[in-house]
């Protein structure tokens, strides 16, 4: 049994539970974020000539909508989630949202496309598509909460920053699996190519899964339930006494609207502007890859000198970065492709998504900690599901990229002002958090 100090910390017990949360979230999130990139790829490469009938701008319109759908359900998927892991333990929740993500991307990969069987095809792509979303509205709130609760005190932001440093190899590894993919002569890529990389999601699926049946439950969740101070409903409790803390999480989290801009619509402007498909996934998956190392730095640097001044520059610098890529996409200037996206992604956009992931949780106290941050979360980032589709349509059908830096750059501004006015959480011990 793990002693906790004077100042909330814990002995070496609680560490090494604190490392093996932090690796099942490097894998959850990695299995959630590679999903994400390898849809979004398809979604705005193949998708619009093997699920609908039409094609051009429109079908490809409606197949990155369809990318969107899964956003649509995450928020009803965190309120589930979140009372499952409020009330019943952050693990058990996390197993289920696992299983259901990998099997629902692995039978993405099985679909008959609408050739074979008209409308069902399209039909059951959006099924697959909202159980993605479903399962999504849990997996990483409950993986940094529960790494939040496992972590001593002054290194809840590096723990906490694998499940994000995951998610930046899952979408860096979706993208370098979708190079050779898109590289594949016409007729391999529409009958069988596409398919590889969601039926390698498998892999994934069952080492993350494997993990979470290993993890013990957090100190904190026993304690709420041996002294009966679980909510009975997390949600009404959520709404009732901790709304603000909700509508400042949802306002922070709306910065996913650069990664989204980045991974989907800015794949699809390079790729109708003469950008090779090939170079635009090779800056994503270098971009990536950098974040995946940067994380954990985030995460360092926000344990020794607060959550919020590093996620304001982050923020502000990483739509600037936007702004860059899409003006070197029409100068058709590649080096600059490859510096604005690494710089925006890899390293600027990193440190926001990487902080929110620990500062998040820390807001709220601990009887609706999981349900808090899921809520928020998924509030947030909703509009970053479609945030591509509108930047799509806003811009005459992806020829104008303005509508999409000016989705980036209110995102910023409107996460980096809600920020200044939050509370500063990273010396706070776990038993006050929320308070």
């Amino acid at each position: 049994m793990s002693v906790k100090t004077s100042t909330g910390t814990s002995t070496s017990p609680s560490s090494a539970q604190a490392r093996r949360a932090a690796v099942s979230g490097f894998f959850g999130s990695a299995l959630e974020y590679y999903d994400f990139l390898v849809y979004g790829s398809a979604s705005a490469l193949i998708f619009g000539r093997l699920f609908f009938p039409d094609s051009g701008a429109a079908a490809t319109l409606v197949s990155i909508a369809t990318f969107g759908v899964a956003y649509v359900v995450r928020p009803l998927g965190a309120v589930l989630w979140g009372h499952i892991g409020d009330r019943f333990g952050r693990r058990r929740a996390l197993v289920l949202t696992i299983a259901l993500m990998g099997v629902a991307t692995f039978a993405i990969g099985l679909l008959p496309t609408f050739a074979a069987i008209g409308w069902a095809a399209p039909a059951l792509l959006i099924l697959l598509r909202l159980l993605q979303g479903l399962s999504a509205g849990g997996e990483s709130p409950g993986s940094t909460s529960l790494t939040v609760e496992h972590a001593p005190v002054g290194r809840r932001g590096f723990f906490t920053s694998f499940t994000m440093s995951g998610m930046q190899f899952g979408i860096a590894l979706g993208s370098l699996v979708f190079i050779p993919i898109a590289a594949l002569p016409e007729d391999q890529l529409l009958s069988w190519g596409w398919r590889v990389p969601f039926l390698i999601s498998g892999v994934f699926t069952v080492v993350a899964y494997l993990l979470r049946r290993k993890l013990e439950e957090t100190e904190t969740f026993e304690a709420l339930k041996n002294d009966g101070s679980r909510a009975k409903l997390p949600i009404a409790e959520l709404l009732a006494n901790h709304w603000r803390t909700v509508l400042r999480v949802l306002a922070l989290s709306t910065i996913n609207i650069v990664g989204t801009i980045f991974n989907v619509f800015a794949l699809a402007y390079g790729s109708a502007n003469g950008i090779p498909s090939a170079v635009m996934l090779t800056v994503v998956s270098i971009a990536n890859f950098v974040a995946v190392v940067m994380a954990p730095l985030a995460g360092l640097l926000s344990d020794r000198f607060g959550r919020k001044p590093l996620f304001i520059a982050g923020s502000l610098a990483s739509s600037v970065c936007m702004l860059l890529l899409f003006v070197a996409i029409d100068a058709g200037d590649i080096p600059l492709i490859f510096v604005s996206g690494i710089l925006g992604i890899g390293i600027f956009y990193c440190i926001p998504i990487t902080i929110g992931a620990v500062y998040y949780p820390e807001l709220f106290p601990a009887s609706v900690r999981y349900t808090g941050m899921a809520v928020g979360l998924m509030l947030g980032i909703l509009l970053a599901g479609f945030a591509p589709a509108i930047a799509q349509a806003a811009g005459a059908g992806g020829t104008n990229w303005v509508p999409a830096v000016l989705l980036c750059g209110g995102a910023s501004v409107l996460s980096s002002v809600v920020a200044v006015f939050g509370p500063e959480t990273y010396r706070t011990v776990r038993e006050k958090l929320g308070a």
